[in-house]
């Protein structure tokens, strides 16, 4: 690769993931601003693996993934696994494109925290501009599971069915997912295809695929340039400002390895200290859920957007006008935590995840090396917050999943719980197990000490980190 000098882009983009996607095409939009859009992953430009939805399950643990693990959680599961897309489109290009509106109490907890211009009333401009094709799973994609999925939580919950759930703020309700897809062809509409795709021929944008950032380099008050790799080979990658759309994970590494981030941590790994910043690797955030497996009383249907088609929305705190737990049904049957625990797998199966929308206990990352291959130590502090919110959240939702199973039409497809079975009833054995059986939910956050807005940090360095939670 050729070195690329200071005068040849205006602005350097690092992360081509949800984020980074739509900044570099936003920006190069004005034929007059040099882009330059760094992703350390491959194109997905013509790779159905990528681009059909249907087969996000397996790009999980692939070339596509970096696959970070967690250190131990003593009140979680150790054994998670974090997928981290490594490919053009970030997780846009790797999950299952569930779509939603944050409800505006979100947004008022943002601007609350010091987000000015994140309220509910000013976002509504940029809904209307997403090019992204959001729409509910289409008819075609809706098989007999997923409707009496829906019509037993209407029943069993009361809760109203949603033709769309992004019309309008809700406080609970059932129905079909709100996808970024196009059904005619299965293929994802994610951040790479909305928005660089169409536009790869800009002579202004420059897309280096296959090429890792690992450090920025810093002189004094300013950064000059970003380190990348690129077919075994150094390079630096330079521009007038830097903008880190690295992800939750890599966004803090990348800050880190440069010098930027806790000066004695840092000085303990030997790397030279550029920026004193204590706050970054901190306020690591997940949205855990747990799992309730049935085997089925006959073959899943086929037809389906993404094997996770259908969902609920639950408020259980009647003082807020937003859900506060959320279930996918997962028409397929998640069985690796479940096998660890010596549970049956089933032939035909299904389940629901319980996941926390709005979870408080809190971990952080850190470098365990100044090596940049060496990944980081993730410690999402599951279930830790201190007045056991996480932990009762997921057990109510285990509870409710069970009302809804008992419950006809959904009931008539279930031949026997399971996980985590019958026998286990009291609060503290659905602790237990829901802990154990703890996965991820697709999002991650990074809410990091030196972010002053939701979205951007901007320093006398010349750098922008944006982050996406997708």
């Amino acid at each position: 690769m050729p070195a690329l000098h200071t005068d040849e882009f205006d602005v350097v983009v690092v992360g081509g993931g949800t984020a980074g996607a739509v900044v570099a095409s936003r920006l190069s939009a004005d034929p007059g601003v040099r882009v330059c859009l760094v992703e350390g992953g491959p194109s997905d430009v013509g790779d159905d693996r990528v681009l059909q939805l249907r087969n996000w399950l397996n790009l999980l643990e692939t070339e596509y993934d970096y696959d970070y693990p967690t250190v131990e959680q003593p009140r979680g599961n150790s054994h998670i696994r974090h997928s981290r897309a490594r490919v053009l489109g970030g997780c846009s290009s790797h999950n299952t494109m569930i779509s939603f509106v944050p409800p505006p109490g979100d947004f008022a907890d943002w601007v609350a925290a010091g987000a000015t211009g994140w309220s509910w009333d000013e976002m509504q401009t940029y809904w209307q501009r997403l090019a992204v094709q959001i729409q509910p799973v289409a008819a075609k994609d809706r098989n007999p599971l997923t409707e009496a999925f829906v019509a037993s939580c209407h029943t069993a919950l009361g809760v109203p069915v949603h033709e769309d759930f992004n019309t309008k703020p809700f406080a609970d309700g059932t129905g079909f997912f709100p996808v970024a897809y196009y059904p005619e062809t299965g293929v994802r509409s994610s951040s790479s295809v909305a928005y660089l795709h169409p536009y790869l021929d800009r002579p202004n944008l420059t897309v280096l695929t296959e090429t890792w950032a690992s450090r920025l380099d810093v002189d004094g008050d300013r950064v000059t340039g970003v380190r990348v790799t690129r077919d075994g080979h150094e390079e630096v990658v330079r521009g007038a400002e830097y903008v880190l759309c690295a992800g939750a994970i890599d966004t803090p590494r990348l800050l880190l390895l440069s010098g930027i981030g806790p000066a004695t941590d840092l000085r303990d790994l030997g790397i030279e200290v550029a920026l004193d910043v204590p706050g970054v690797g901190e306020h690591l955030l997940d949205h855990p859920e747990s799992l309730i497996l049935w085997e089925s009383t006959r073959p899943i249907p086929p037809q389906s957007a993404m094997d996770s088609d259908a969902g609920l929305f639950v408020r259980r705190d009647t003082g807020d006008e937003r859900p506060d737990l959320m279930f996918h049904l997962y028409q397929l049957a998640f069985t690796v935590n479940t096998k660890r625990l010596g549970y049956d797998v089933p032939e035909h199966g299904f389940g629901m995840t319980p996941n926390i929308p709005r979870p408080r206990s809190v971990g952080r990352l850190w470098l365990t090396s100044a090596d940049p291959s060496v990944k980081p130590a993730l410690d999402f502090g599951y279930f830790t917050d201190p007045d056991g919110y996480d932990e009762q959240t997921i057990v109510d939702g285990l509870r409710i999943a069970r009302e809804v199973a008992a419950t006809e039409p959904f009931k008539s497809w279930i031949a026997r719980e399971i996980a985590p079975g019958p026998h286990l009833q009291t609060d503290e054995e659905l602790s237990a197990y829901g802990r154990r059986l703890l996965t991820r939910c697709i999002t991650r956050r990074a809410r990091a000490g030196w972010v002053r807005s939701a979205m951007i940090w901007r320093s006398s360095t010349g750098v922008a980190a944006a982050r996406c939670t997708t």
